[in-house]
């Protein structure tokens, strides 16, 4: 029965390498629509390794006394450690969770070993306070950390693993590529994914920076500042919070957001595209659908003799559907595994840069949208191919 598939659509090889054609093209893109979305969701699966609820960001602009700048910041984190309803506090850079700012680098080396691009923090001893991350070795930043030779840096299980391999990431020390300056690694998170829900956990590094130490202010710099606050806070908190700053630092203004606000912000930009790229796929799927319909059903027309002669020797109508049919599925084979060998191209080359797994679901999850494409479009034009009658075919040629 394979055989004799074969030689009829070897004998049609013109019509039916135009279809491998589009079924390989619509496969192509089908794979690729595939894997973003298995991409996405497999993000979407992972921890952020952060826990943003009951966390408030607190933008502050400061006034244009920046004589004792530092003083004030101290005393405004003591002040707003000690409101009731406040759990904790921590000062840090602007590319805290959700927001559209980053900090990236690739300065950090190892035994001459350059680390991967690498998006850095600035932290404080109570970050893990606020955004609660798993440490799964180590320790977070603690006051012993003032006396140490080298800054103490934290890291995340993605920069450790590219980083160090299956070497134990704490203890390591870590250089610029001149060998002027070092961090010790003191601790390693589970993961920080903080860009939004569908972003991959890239390598990641926490600089301890206090402000009792050494560390320069900015003029120019916006203090940012996260703060855990009870369960249930509201309006009623912010205002106090906000009253807090403007009276210890007579002129600085401060703008509150939640990060649970943030991150629907985040999402409303990020699903956007995603949106798109589903609605193109759809119109992808309707046009394949109707071109391989239109092909089915003109190949039957201009077969009906065929079928008429096949009819008369005595073939059954559902054995005339299931040779269409199957026709339909071998040619759908012969463009999926052509479609496969290009795929497979993907995960060698990391063209997208997703792990291995989402390349292989998203092959299969294009395979099986072509065979269930291919089946339904196949289905009424093989019925009246097995409807058709041998004397009416006949006659009319």
């Amino acid at each position: 029965m394979i055989r004799h598939l074969f030689t009829l659509i070897w004998n049609r090889k013109r019509s039916n390498f135009l279809l491998i054609s589009e079924i390989l093209l619509s496969f192509f893109v089908l794979f690729v629509v595939s894997s973003l979305l298995v991409s996405s969701y497999y993000n979407y699966r992972q921890p952020a390794g952060f826990a943003y609820d009951n966390v408030w960001e607190v933008n502050v602009a400061p006034g244009q006394d920046t004589a004792n700048r530092k003083e004030m910041m101290q005393l405004m984190l003591q002040r707003l450690q000690a409101t009731p309803g406040v759990v904790a506090v921590t000062r840090t850079s602007s590319n805290t969770p959700f927001a559209f700012s980053s900090m990236n680098t690739n300065e950090f080396y190892y035994q001459k070993k350059q680390g991967p691009s690498t998006d850095r923090y600035d932290a404080d001893d109570d970050m893990q306070k606020v955004l609660r991350q798993n440490v799964v070795a180590g320790r977070w930043f603690e006051r012993r950390d003032d006396a140490s030779t080298r800054r103490p840096v934290v890291v995340n299980q993605e920069f450790a693993k590219a980083m160090f391999g299956s070497e134990s990431a704490v203890g390591k020390v870590l250089t610029n590529d001149k060998g002027v300056a070092s961090w010790q690694v003191v601790g390693v998170v589970e993961a920080y994914r903080r860009g939004s829900d569908f972003d991959g956990n890239n390598p990641a590094i926490f600089e301890r920076r206090v402000l009792e130490g050494p560390d320069h202010l900015d003029p120019n710099d916006r203090p940012v500042l996260l703060v855990r606050v009870q369960p249930g806070s509201g309006a009623v908190l912010e205002q106090r919070l906000v009253k807090e700053i403007q009276a210890v630092t007579k002129g600085w203004h401060a703008i509150v957001n939640t990060l649970d606000e943030s991150r629907h912000d985040k999402m409303k930009i990020v699903l956007t595209p995603l949106v798109a790229l589903g609605v193109v796929s759809l119109f992808l799927i309707i046009n394949v659908a109707l071109g391989l319909f239109g092909v089915l059903w003109y190949n039957i027309n201009q077969r009906r003799a065929e079928i008429g002669l096949r009819r008369a020797l005595g073939a059954t109508g559902a054995g005339i559907g299931g040779q269409f049919l199957g026709e339909m599925l071998v040619v759908t084979t012969l463009g999926v595994l052509a479609g496969v060998v290009l795929a497979a191209q993907f995960p060698l080359l990391g063209v997208f840069g997703v792990p291995t797994p989402v390349y292989v679901l998203a092959i299969l999850l294009a395979a099986v949208l072509i065979y269930v494409l291919t089946a339904i479009c196949a289905f009424q034009p093989s019925r009246i191919a097995a409807g058709i009658q041998p004397a009416v075919s006949l006659r009319e040629e």
